[in-house]
């Protein structure tokens, strides 16, 4: 996150520019604090980097009102966090006009190994089962904590951005019932006579 109060600036201008469902444009943004790119760009770093920031900006208070609202523990509280956050992200207005207007800027920024966006839902998601786990409400085994909860992020992206990925209807109502699906107790094997 940005410390200096010019980056400040340059960052809030943005994203309200974003909550707006515009785009943002690093010469504009640039214009609109009275400065160059260049000091915009040594502020905040390129636009990827900014929207980046921007993106996790947003999905972090999302999570924290999806954690405040699930369940109180174990399987139901990890679905209910991942349920809503997904439901949050499908139904938000200015979410949804940037992933039309930039599909594969949007894909790259939210989806990739390499972005900064992934890493940290998949650190928060971790951090959620590892908070079930060391309380004895889940297990994730034969996975790690991480393990999952890169699977569990896989998921949530996959009916996030279902139109861009398959062309399908993004639907939260199907991410719940496959993260229940993949969080489910697994079966005893009856007994062999």
């Amino acid at each position: 996150m940005y410390t200096s109060n010019s980056a400040l600036r340059a960052f809030r201008e943005a994203r309200h520019t974003f909550i707006d469902g515009s785009r943002i444009d690093m010469g504009t943004l640039a214009a609109s604090l009275g400065v160059d790119r260049t000091s915009l760009f040594r502020w905040v770093g390129n636009r990827d980097q900014l929207l980046s920031e921007v993106l996790w900006s947003l999905a972090v208070p999302t999570l924290d009102g999806a954690a405040a609202a699930a369940a109180p523990s174990g399987v139901a509280r990890i679905v209910d966090v991942l349920d809503r956050f997904t439901a949050d992200l499908i139904r938000a207005p200015y979410f949804r006009a940037f992933l039309t207007r930039e599909p594969a800027r949007a894909l790259r920024l939210l989806t990739t190994s390499d972005s900064d966006v992934q890493s940290r839902f998949v650190a928060r998601v971790t951090a959620l089962v590892d908070a079930e786990r060391n309380s004895g409400a889940f297990d994730p085994a034969p996975l790690s904590s991480e393990e999952l909860a890169r699977l569990l992020v896989r998921i949530s992206e996959s009916f996030t951005y279902a139109d861009l990925i398959s062309g399908e209807t993004p639907d939260a109502a199907r991410a719940r019932a496959t993260f229940e699906y993949v969080l489910r107790p697994a079966a005893v094997p009856a007994p062999v006579d």
